[in-house]
């Protein structure tokens, strides 16, 4: 009963990426006025992770990760490694910080933001030909921060009404 539970949690998380992938590809890179767009996918897998744990936290990112690597102009497999690694990462704080509230999810956005930023800035020192757009110094960095910050609350808020399917707890567990 707990593997269908888990296989039903990546389902949903899966769903739920996919659906933010499309809207951040689609809708929000299709605004004019936005110097970056918001990383709705990282905020979603910010939740699924802290939520749910290391498993489901790696195997969400893979996936989102693959999603974007398909959608994007970067490297292939780049989205994939900083996301499985942001998904471990985020699970070895899973069942321990209140989400509920605002403030601690808009921490939360602004922690995953920066580590994202961190990530991809230590890759472009490592391979010092991948140009990113989106530095520690740059004018995009500073909107996507204050995009995902405004945003995480919000997003969190909408996910916890899918909690049933989406958490993998003791009651929904047995």
């Amino acid at each position: 009963m707990k593997t269908v539970k888990i296989i039903q949690s990546l389902f949903t998380s899966t769903i739920i990426l996919i659906i933010a992938v499309i809207i951040e590809a689609s809708i929000f890179s299709n605004i004019a006025f936005l110097p970056a767009i918001p990383d709705l996918s990282l905020i979603c897998l910010l939740y699924i992770s802290i939520q749910n744990g290391k498993l489901v936290g790696e195997t969400s990112g893979f996936l989102s990760g693959m999603f974007l690597d398909f959608l994007s102009a970067g490297p292939m497999g780049l989205n994939c490694v900083y996301r499985v690694l942001f998904g471990y990462l985020c699970g070895l704080f899973a069942k321990t910080l209140n989400t509920e509230g605002f403030f601690i999810p808009l921490l939360l956005g602004a922690c995953a933001t920066g580590v994202k930023t961190l990530f991809l800035f230590i890759v472009t020192i490592l391979f010092p030909d991948l140009h990113l757009s989106n530095t520690i110094y740059s004018y995009s960095f500073l909107c996507q921060f204050v995009g995902n910050i405004i945003l995480t609350p919000f997003v969190f808020k909408f996910l916890s009404l899918f909690r049933k399917y989406l958490i993998l707890t003791p009651e929904n567990i047995i």
